[in-house]
C-alpha cells in the first residue's frame, strides 16, 4: 500500500441523495485554474494547517456551494484510504447529503449538475477524480 504522508491532504464530498443506497451523485464544473477549468470535480479542497479534515470538508462545502453537509462513510481510495491527485495530494472523499440550503456554484465552479447513476460519466471528470467516480459507480449498481 503507498502512504500519503509526503502528500497534502485534500477533502472532497461525494453528495448523493441517500449515503445507505445513493442513487445520484453531484458534479461540479471547475472554473479555475486555467488547466483544471471546465472539468468536473467532487466539491471540497484543501485541509488549512491545524485544521481538522472534516472541519475543513464542512468548510470547503459551505463556501463552495453554501450548504451543510451530513457525512456517512469514506469512499476508501488506495493510499491509506485517500485517493492521489497527482504527486503532492491525497484526497479522503466522503458521502455527504445535504441537509441545509440548495447547491449553488459559489465559489471555483460555475455550474453543477446532479448525475443520476447511469449517467455519471455523462461529464469530463477531472482524470484524478474518474477512480472515484469508479468507485461510486459500483456503489450504486
Amino acid at each position: 500500500m503507498t502512504t500519503h504522508t509526503s502528500r497534502a491532504l485534500v477533502v472532497g464530498a461525494a453528495i448523493v441523495d441517500d449515503l445507505h443506497r445513493p442513487t445520484t451523485l453531484l458534479a461540479a464544473r471547475r472554473t479555475e485554474p486555467a488547466g483544471l477549468a471546465g472539468g468536473w470535480e467532487f466539491p471540497g479542497g484543501k485541509v488549512e494547517p491545524g485544521e481538522d479534515p472534516v472541519e475543513a470538508l464542512h468548510r470547503e462545502i459551505a463556501e463552495e456551494l453554501g450548504v451543510e453537509v451530513r457525512l456517512g462513510r469514506v469512499v476508501e481510495g488506495p493510499l491509506e484510504g485517500s485517493w492521489p491527485l497527482g504527486e503532492r495530494y491525497a484526497m479522503t472523499v466522503w458521502l455527504a447529503v445535504v441537509t441545509s440550503g440548495e447547491p449553488e456554484p459559489l465559489e471555483d465552479h460555475d455550474e453543477l449538475r446532479v448525475l443520476a447513476a447511469d449517467e455519471l460519466y455523462a461529464v469530463p471528470w477531472l482524470p484524478a477524480d474518474l477512480p472515484v467516480v469508479d468507485a461510486l459507480a459500483a456503489l450504486m449498481r
